[in-house]
């Protein structure tokens, strides 16, 4: 039972990865990743180096938190998120809900409205090459980035003056991106956060019982972080695999 156990993955069916935040700047001269938001997943950033701040919109308006070493941050789904690396040492370990959901396209990115609201446009804008030289890569992410920059000064600038239009916009807009992948995802929710609520719901009635339960079954594992980093929407990525 421990192996099925340890088998569901990190603590609360959650994600880690550790982000270095891109160094580009902008057109502005400002370095930082790609404005974005998560359909589903609630993201926390616990900063490990450098210094910066995140860019915020929300049903609580435009916000700007800074990023220190030790800051722990917080935002649920619908929030969009750009990172500002102000020093080009910005290190953040990330932390996802449902495990499985941003890689399997949870995430939005706020590329201008046009865009968004042709699914066809947005994958050709959103999708990275599958193979290319380093530079090429860049590029790659580098153009996509810009792009959503470009997108969040245009929502940023109609949420001034109507928030609520402006974000039930994107949110249409978003769900309907999604929608078509939203059953699969059922499967990653009840394999992974849900099924350790269960378990832990089993357990506290074998508590109650005088038993040990699952304490029966204990166990320990351990995962090395993939050797090479990957190009996501705010930076460098170095990802740990507790699928195998």
């Amino acid at each position: 039972m421990s192996d099925i156990a340890l088998g569901r993955g990190l603590p609360g069916g959650v994600a880690v990865s550790r982000l270095r935040v891109y160094d580009w700047p902008d057109s502005e001269g400002v370095m930082g990743g790609s404005p974005h938001l998560h359909t589903a997943s609630t993201e926390g950033y616990v900063v490990l180096a450098g210094h910066g701040s995140v860019q915020t919109l929300s049903t609580q308006g435009l916000a700007i938190t800074e990023l220190v070493p030790g800051t722990l941050a917080w935002f649920t789904p619908g929030t969009v998120h750009r990172l500002v690396n102000d020093d080009g040492a910005l290190e953040i370990l990330t932390v996802m809900s449902n495990a499985g959901l941003p890689e399997a396209g949870d995430a939005v990115l706020t590329f201008p409205a046009g865009i968004l609201v042709d699914p066809d446009e947005y994958t050709r804008h959103a999708a990275l090459p599958a193979a290319g030289t380093p530079y090429e890569l860049a590029e790659a992410a580098l153009r996509r980035r810009d792009l959503a920059l470009s997108g969040f000064a245009e929502l940023c600038e109609r949420a001034a003056t109507d928030l609520d239009a402006a974000l039930s916009e994107l949110y249409m807009s978003a769900s309907a991106l999604v929608a078509d992948r939203v059953e699969s995802w059922c499967g990653i929710v009840a394999s992974g956060p849900a099924a350790q609520a269960e378990a832990t719901a089993r357990q506290l009635v074998q508590l109650a019982a005088g038993l040990a339960g699952d304490m029966a079954d204990s166990g320990i594992r351990s995962a090395v972080a993939g050797p090479d980093e990957r190009y996501g929407m705010c930076g460098m990525l170095t990802v740990w695999d507790v699928d195998t």
